[in-house]
């Protein structure tokens, strides 16, 4: 019997896959506003009706955000399939980071004791492949982030503990918060520190991947604090300036 062919995507689901596409590639910010009806219809060859379809889809699924009379603005860069918890919406990006690294340090030190108590021969395998897959998107200059929660993803299914499963969520939230902030500069600590929990997974060593994973996670939480320390330091010389410009304004 000739299986059937799978459907063909309609226009506005083309559309919608192509403006978020758009939005998290450009990438247009949480919080800033898109272009008009009009002019994505311009930019994606569509009636405007087509975009209203693809906008109320992302307006569903948590991207954007219509305000009546004003326009459309961006509201997560992640659906709500992606970030069930909404965590990636909150606002302070750098205490949000702390408070995932306080969690993840709670779980996965663990959860990689566990995958290398229980990691099959070829669970082993696909773990060194994808070991290697996010070292090569991010010595190659790609987008390394899909692969790097997929290689904490696969860990946390090597534990066989079905409840782990569950905090996938928070993980992943963690993972990408962590990657939009520091901009790729733990490239080299992150490679390595990945062989290190790789490793200790392969010769089934439960203590060597439990601090392995410590170590992976205090590099990016040290990371944080200075990155966190520096902003903090920038707004401070920002408001003096702007004293500075508003007395400057008020004298004789």
């Amino acid at each position: 019997m000739e299986q059937s062919k799978p459907a063909k995507k309609l226009l506005g689901e083309q559309i919608e896959e192509a403006l978020l596409q758009y939005i998290q590639s450009t990438p247009i910010s949480i919080g800033e506003k898109l272009p008009n009806e009009f002019e994505l219809g311009e930019m994606f060859q569509v009636g405007r009706s087509t975009i209203r379809e693809a906008v109320k889809a992302l307006v569903t699924k948590g991207i954007l955000e219509v305000r009546r009379g004003d326009g459309t603005y961006v509201r997560s860069h992640r659906t709500i399939e992606e970030d069930p918890l909404g965590l990636s919406l909150l606002d302070d990006k750098f205490k949000l980071a702390l408070e995932l690294f306080e969690v993840r340090l709670m779980l996965e030190p663990e959860i990689a004791a566990l995958a290398a108590n229980h990691a099959t021969e070829e669970e082993k395998r696909q773990l060194v492949s994808l070991c290697d897959a996010v070292e090569h998107a991010y010595l190659a200059g790609e987008d390394h982030i899909p692969l790097d929660i997929e290689f904490h993803n696969f860990i946390a299914r090597c534990s066989r503990n079905r409840v782990v499963e569950t905090v996938l969520p928070v993980i992943n939230t963690a993972v990408m918060t962590f990657a939009n902030i520091t901009r790729r500069s733990l490239m080299q600590e992150t490679i390595d520190t990945h062989r290190d929990i790789t490793h200790s997974i392969l010769e089934q060593d439960s203590v060597g991947a439990r601090c392995a994973m410590i170590t992976h996670l205090t590099f990016n939480r040290q990371k944080i604090l200075r990155l966190w320390e520096e902003h903090k330091a920038g707004m401070n010389a920002g408001k003096r300036d702007s004293s500075d410009h508003c007395d400057a304004q008020t004298q004789p």
